[in-house]
């Protein structure tokens, strides 16, 4: 017997979250739920606004479409959906029915900083565990960013930072951003995600800054193979806008083989998704910290909550079906 179940949520966000062009005041998406012989098998479908190709809309059609299939023919497996968001959590729900996804999880996080640089050095300063941590940066000047960077790294010696710039740099601005960082300091730069706005200039900029960047948005452009470049130590895999188990495996291995560190990360993902994240980066990247600190960004979670967390939850009754099917 299988069944197979779409339920719809929507929660609401933190005030003043900002996705490049629009604010988002709720997180929506779908959880599936798949059912055969007693195995359950769950997955969170949220495509992003702003960064998903792919509308919530039509990520519902094609999860539909999907699981009409899988309900309905037993001896042949649906092809992967072409979108993202939908592939990927379809294949989280395959992999928990058939006990591929390991139940043990990285519940490490890169703390994701913002506020007074002040506070940030003094929360920082009690992590007992590795410090590293997260700084989004092209937000505000980019001298500005690199004099923050600089005092963060003067006043903890034993802190390394991930830096995201989101491709938001002209190549001089990059330069007046490195200006600022001390070039002892440098190397403490675990890397910069995407600093320019061209991946030549991004490749240009870690050569001759001594600054390591890693590849974000580039990982997701049909054109992107990955290799071992001058200067860049890193590749971030977003699951939800990158696709399947089955892909991001494919590119964490190309990775490793390449010299380079896997890095998952987080798309807003609800702590139902952040929680299976933490779990696959235990399987997958054991060796680095994931980058999963956006659970505070929603003001609920979501059936399965994050270790120690005081954010309320939501419960399944409380979730509306949106499709549902059963057949022997």
């Amino acid at each position: 017997m299988r069944k197979a179940t779409l339920y719809q949520f929507s929660l609401p966000m933190e005030a003043g979250i900002i996705l490049r062009y629009q604010r988002l005041k709720t997180r929506d998406g779908f959880l599936v739920h798949l059912q055969e012989n007693g195995r359950d098998g769950w997955g969170e479908i949220s495509p992003l606004p702003e960064f998903s190709h792919e509308t919530r809309e039509q990520a519902q059609q094609a999860a539909v479409e999907w699981l009409q299939q899988w309900c309905s023919n037993i001896r042949v497996q649906p092809k992967e959906s072409t979108f993202p968001s939908v592939a990927f959590g379809l294949s989280c729900a395959l992999a928990e029915l058939t006990g591929e996804l390991p139940e043990n999880a990285d519940y490490r996080k890169a703390p994701l900083c913002t506020g007074d640089p002040d506070d940030v050095i003094l929360r920082l300063g009690n992590l007992a565990d590795q410090k590293i941590a997260k700084i989004k940066v092209g937000l505000y000047e980019a001298v500005r960013d690199g004099m923050v960077v600089n005092v963060m790294l003067e006043a903890l010696p034993d802190l390394k930072l991930r830096l995201d710039a989101n491709r938001s740099w002209t190549r001089t601005k990059a330069d007046g951003f490195a200006k600022y960082v001390n070039p002892d300091y440098r190397q403490r730069i675990a890397f910069l995600e995407e600093p320019c706005k061209t991946r030549e200039e991004s490749l240009a900029f870690a050569r001759e800054t001594g600054i390591a960047i890693a590849w974000d948005e580039s990982v997701r452009e049909t054109d992107f193979t990955v290799e071992a470049q001058e200067g860049v130590s890193a590749i971030i895999i977003k699951p939800t806008l990158v696709g399947s188990i089955d892909r991001c495996r494919q590119l964490i291995t190309e990775a490793h083989q390449s010299g380079l560190e896997a890095v998952i990360s987080s798309s807003i993902e609800t702590s139902f998704g952040l929680t299976q994240l933490a779990r696959l980066a235990h399987w997958l990247t054991p060796d680095s910290i994931p980058g999963l600190d956006t659970l505070d960004l929603i003001q609920s979670q979501l059936i399965r909550c994050w270790p120690d967390s005081d954010i309320p939850c939501t419960t399944l009754d409380k979730l509306a079906t949106v499709w549902s099917h059963e057949c022997q």
